[in-house]
This record gives C-alpha cells, sequence and structure tokens, in this order.
C-alpha cells in the first residue's frame, strides 16, 4: 500500500513550492514567491504589513526593499518555506545570512534556530564571523559563546587565521579577562599578541604559525630603527590604534623574570612610563613582603583578582607524573605544582628542593588562586572542565596541599590547566 505524505511535506510542496492557491506575490532581489498572507501571518513583519494601515495590506504584489547585505534569496527562500513547515535543516555555511532574512521578517523560531545552530558549530574559522553577526541581530547568547571559545582557545590553539580575523576591540576583551586560558606565562600573552598585531598591520603576510614569531621581530626590528630612540612602537602613529589591547596585559608578571624582562626592553613596543610605573610598584610590593611582613591575601578580593593576578597554565600532553613551576620571582614564594595519581598539589618549597631566586623563611605565607581545568575537542569545544573558584590558602614552609582531586571518568587528555594567583596583598591607600 502507498503511504500518504505527511500532511507538512504535501503543504510544503504543493503550497509553498508550487504556490497553489497564491493570495499575494513577494518580490525581492528580482525573484517572486507565490505565497499565502495567512501563512505569512506567522512572521511580525507581515503580520503588522497586513492588520495596520499600510498601504500594502491590500495589494496582491509586494516588492521587498532589502536592505541588508546579508541577506541573499537563497536565505529569503529557506525563510518563507520555514512557514510551511515544522523543521528547518540549517547549514552552517548559510546560519549567518539566513539569521539575517529570519531579523527582517521578525521569525523568532527561526532566529532562535539559527542561534543554537550558531552555538554548536563554533570553531576557528567560524567564531568570528558569528561574534559579529551575533552582535549585529542582538543574540548576546551567542556572542556570550563566542567570547568563552576565543578565551578559551586564543592562546590554547593558536592559529595564523584567527589572529588576522580578531579585531582590536574584541581582542581588548579577551586580553583584559582574567579567564584567558593562558599557556606558560603572561609573557606569552604579551608575545601572542605582537604576532596578533604584525598580522594586523600586514594582512597579506601568509606563512606558518612557526615561522610568524621571528617575522614579526624582524618586521617590528626594521621599525624600530625608524624612530627616536625614546618613542616606542605603540606611540607611533601605525602602532597608536593598539595600545587600548596592550594597556591590559599584567606587566608585573612579566618584568618579575629576567630574560623576559630583557625582551621587552629591546622590543620597545611598550611605552617606557607604563614600565616605570610597573617597576616602581613591584619595588614597593617586594618591600612590603619583606620589611612589612606582608604575608600574603587575607581575603578573597574579587575585583583584585579579576584585574592584577598572576595567568598562567600548562599543557599535559598525557596521563602521568609532572612537577613543575611558573618562571618569575614571586616575592619569595616558591610554589611547585605536582600532578600524581589524579592529584593536583601545590607545594610552598623553602629548602626541600633547589631553586634559582631567593625564598622567603616566613612561617607563614598566604596565596589567593583560581585552578582550572579543562579538555578540548578538534572543533575547541570543553569537552569536561572543573575548577577550584577563587581560594585563599595559607602554607608553611615546606608544605604542601591537595588543590583537586579528579575523577577519572573526567580525564580526557590532553589536559590543559590554567591558574590564577596573588602573592601579596594589594597596598593599602594612605588616609587623605
Amino acid at each position: 500500500r502507498k503511504k500518504l505524505k505527511s500532511t507538512s511535506k504535501y503543504i510544503y510542496q504543493t503550497l509553498f513550492l508550487n504556490g497553489e492557491n497564491s493570495d499575494i506575490k513577494i518580490c525581492a532581489l528580482g525573484e517572486e514567491w507565490n505565497l499565502h498572507k495567512i501563512y505569512l501571518c506567522q512572521s511580525g513583519y507581515f503580520s503588522s504589513m497586513f492588520s495596520g494601515s499600510w498601504k500594502e495590506s491590500s495589494m496582491s504584489v509586494i516588492e521587498l526593499e532589502i536592505p541588508d547585505q546579508n541577506i541573499d534569496i537563497e536565505a529569503l527562500q529557506v525563510a518563507f518555506g520555514s512557514l510551511y513547515r515544522d523543521d528547518v535543516l540549517i547549514k552552517p555555511s548559510r546560519v549567518v545570512a539566513l539569521l539575517a532574512a529570519a531579523c527582517m521578517l521578525q521569525l523568532d523560531g527561526l532566529i532562535q534556530q539559527c542561534g543554537e545552530t550558531m552555538k554548536e558549530t563554533i570553531n576557528a574559522k567560524t567564531v568570528c564571523g558569528y561574534y559579529n553577526s551575533a552582535g549585529t541581530y542582538g543574540l548576546d547568547s551567542v556572542k556570550k559563546k563566542c567570547l568563552e571559545w576565543l578565551l578559551n582557545n586564543l592562546m590554547t590553539h593558536q592559529s595564523v587565521e584567527l589572529f588576522k580575523e580578531l579585531s582590536i576591540n574584541l581582542m581588548k576583551q579577551l586580553i583584559s579577562s582574567s579567564n584567558l586560558f593562558v599557556m606558560q606565562v603572561e609573557m606569552d600573552v604579551y608575545t601572542a599578541l605582537k604576532k596578533w598585531m604584525f598580522l594586523q598591520l600586514v594582512p597579506s603576510w601568509n606563512g606558518s604559525l612557526k615561522q610568524l614569531l621571528t617575522e614579526a621581530d624582524a618586521w617590528f626590528a626594521k621599525r624600530r630603527k625608524d624612530f627616536e630612540d625614546d618613542v616606542s612602537f605603540l606611540e607611533s602613529e601605525q602602532g597608536n590604534v593598539f595600545l587600548p589591547v596592550f594597556t591590559h596585559l599584567r606587566l608585573q608578571y612579566i618584568i618579575s623574570d629576567l630574560a623576559s624582562a630583557r625582551i621587552i626592553e629591546r622590543d620597545s613596543l611598550i611605552p617606557s612610563e607604563w614600565l616605570s610605573s610597573v617597576y616602581k610598584q613591584q619595588w614597593f610590593a617586594m618591600l612590603r613582603a619583606e620589611q612589612d611582613n606582608d604575608i600574603g591575601p587575607q581575603e578573597i578580593n574579587k575585583e583584585e583578582l579579576e584585574g592584577n593576578s598572576m595567568r598562567c597554565g600548562r599543557k599535559l600532553a598525557k596521563d602521568g607524573d609532572y612537577c613543575w613551576r611558573w618562571t618569575g620571582f614571586n616575592f619569595g614564594f616558591d610554589l611547585l605544582v605536582t600532578y600524581t595519581n589524579r592529584y593536583i598539589i601545590f607545594k610552598r618549597n623553602t629548602l626541600n628542593q633547589p631553586c634559582s631566586g631567593s625564598v622567603s623563611l616566613q612561617p607563614r605565607r598566604n596565596i589567593a588562586f583560581r585552578l582550572r581545568l579543562a579538555s578540548f575537542d578538534s572543533s575547541g569545544k570543553i569537552i569536561c572542565s572543573r575548577t577550584t573558584g577563587y581560594q585563599i590558602l595559607t602554607l608553611e614552609k615546606d608544605q604542601e596541599q591537595v588543590v583537586m582531586n579528579l575523577d577519572s571518568r573526567l580525564l580526557i587528555f590532553p589536559l590543559y590547566i590554567c591558574c590564577n594567583f596573588l602573592y601579596t596583598s594589594p597596598e593599602k591607600k594612605a588616609e587623605g
């Protein structure tokens, strides 16, 4: 027995594709659609057109002005078709055009579906386009998801194409965030910015990620010869637009490492006044730790942690035993991090293990921290993640403390670990 076509398929074929019993013709972008007012009224746009005092309410042929460049014939075809069927298959490559059409025609269901498709298909190729479109068409939840994806992937999965696409405004948001998933240390954020700035200035460059830093360094070195000695690149006419991004670098964690401080001085991208004020700030912080017995943060100061914490991270390629420290002078707090048997352990090393710098012998030291873990799939989406939230830990000399115990079901390698730290308490404001 022959199966009857389902009603919705029949409606779509007969009324939409064949245009039978049409009572209105819509013309747009040189194309015509024979449609039905009763179906078009599902669209907010047509509903107000037909019910109000618009002259179109009694016309049988309507010319649509399409001011939005993103809308094309194919998008209108799918958008009109969605009024005659229950479900629409949305291809990621077509989603922005379709979203534009859905917004113009005020099709709330379709707008929502486009948003869901976008959220599910964020990757390095789509993220910047999606972010911009979500901003244009008011999809805040998509914008938020794109921002999250970028915070997680900018440093962990660097790519030349992504650096080229990231606008100054978007980069500023990423670099200022304490949720940026930093790999290694803050110096690596500076290095990523240097590569990004070079690609913004020379977008035609199309070498590999491996060659990028060498090329960027050579390009900026050449420019350095053109400036007077005391002018940094960011103060030049060409570099000025990038100032708002670089102001969000946490320079105090770059100049705490000798090799990094030398590179920053050599590059002379950053205005020397910025560096002088950070050197001064760090010198006072060191004196407070040494002579004022600052034992570190006493309470969780969210604002201070969000804006000024040290950001650092590490990739664990496979399961095993790992022990490391992040480089840089941390006011005599030598923090060793161990990953073993699914535990992450912090240790305040004083005398047990060799240390490259001086070590504080204060009986107790506090540290404010947050530790996050994540594994990603091939498109950069988080498969599993854990966080300790912000905490304060008090450690005696050579004491160690388990800060996270991991469920083996959650462990998918490579595993990315990212930490935020504050080693000193904020400078107390002098009373006026």
